[in-house]
C-alpha cells in the first residue's frame, strides 16, 4: 500500500513537492474584475486549500472572444508549476479552456478538468427518455463546435448566450473594476428564462462560465430545475483527488 506525498508512514514522512496539503491547482485568467465569494477565482468558495496561477495575457477577450490564440504552450506551463508546487490535480477558471483539455492532460501526468462544459453529457445521461439539459454561456457566438466536441457536449445541445450589452456579460468580457451583483444576477435570471422559453424539453442547466457560480443557487429557484456549475465540478473533482477518510 502506497501514500500521498507528505503523508507520514510508519514513521516515515514522504516529502517531493514543495507545498504540503493542497491537491487542486487552479488556473487563471489575468483579469481584474470583482472576483465575489461563490465564483472560482475566490478561494473562500472552497471549504479545502487550492493553488491558483495567473497565466500572463491570458485575458478574457483574448481566451473567450478570441479564441486563446498562442496560449496553449502558457497554460500547459503554468499547469506544470501547480503540478511542481503540488498539485495532484488541475482545473481552470474559464470553460472556453476545454480546447486545450487533451494537451493538457498529456502534459502534466495528472487528472485535468479544463472546463465546467465537460459535466453536459454527464448530466444529460442522468435525464429521463425526452428531457434535455440546457447550456448557458457567457458568449455564445464564441463557443465553437471545437470548444463543444473537445468537452463532450452532446450535438444538439440547446445552448443560450448572455447578451452582450448586459451588465454581466459586460463587466466580465470587458475587464471592469465595479460588479452590481443584483444586476449580474438579475441577467442570469433573465437568461435562463430564455433558454427555458426556447427550449420546453429543458430539465437540467449547465453555466460554462465560472463566473457565473455564484448565482446558481438563485437561478435553480427561479427555473425550477438542478443547475450545475465549474464550482460544483471543482468539488467533485477535489472529492476524487482526497477522498473523505472515515474517523476512527
Amino acid at each position: 500500500m502506497t501514500a500521498c506525498e507528505g503523508e507520514t508512514v510508519a514513521n516515515k514522512a514522504l516529502g517531493g513537492k514543495a507545498v504540503g496539503g493542497v491537491a487542486l491547482g487552479i488556473l487563471m485568467l489575468q483579469a481584474r474584475f470583482p472576483r465575489i465569494e461563490g465564483e472560482v477565482g475566490n478561494a473562500l468558495t472552497f471549504d479545502f486549500p487550492v493553488h491558483y496561477k495567473v497565466v500572463r495575457g491570458a485575458s478574457p477577450e483574448r481566451v473567450v472572444l478570441q479564441g486563446a490564440p498562442g496560449l496553449l504552450d502558457a497554460f500547459v506551463e503554468g499547469a506544470r508549476e501547480l503540478v511542481a508546487m503540488g498539485a495532484d490535480g488541475i482545473t481552470t477558471n474559464c470553460g472556453f479552456l476545454s480546447v486545450f483539455q487533451a494537451e493538457m492532460a498529456a502534459a502534466v501526468g495528472v487528472p485535468v478538468a479544463s472546463s465546467s462544459l465537460m459535466q453536459v453529457a454527464m448530466v444529460q445521461r442522468m435525464l429521463p427518455e425526452g428531457r434535455r439539459v440546457g447550456l448557458i454561456t457567457i458568449s455564445e457566438e464564441s463557443l465553437t463546435a471545437a470548444h463543444l466536441h473537445a468537452a463532450g457536449v452532446p450535438e444538439g445541445t440547446p445552448i443560450v448566450g448572455m447578451p452582450q450589452e448586459c451588465h454581466f456579460a459586460r463587466v466580465i468580457l470587458g475587464d471592469r473594476l465595479e460588479l452590481d451583483v443584483a444586476r449580474a444576477r438579475a441577467d442570469m435570471l433573465e437568461a435562463g428564462e430564455t433558454l427555458l422559453r426556447a427550449h420546453d424539453d429543458i430539465a437540467a442547466v449547465v453555466l460554462e462560465c465560472t463566473n457565473m457560480c455564484p448565482y446558481s443557487a438563485a437561478l435553480a429557484a427561479h427555473l425550477q430545475r438542478p443547475v450545475f456549475d465549474m464550482a460544483g465540478f471543482i468539488r467533485w473533482f477535489h472529492g476524487g483527488l482526497r477522498p473523505v477518510r472515515p474517523r476512527a
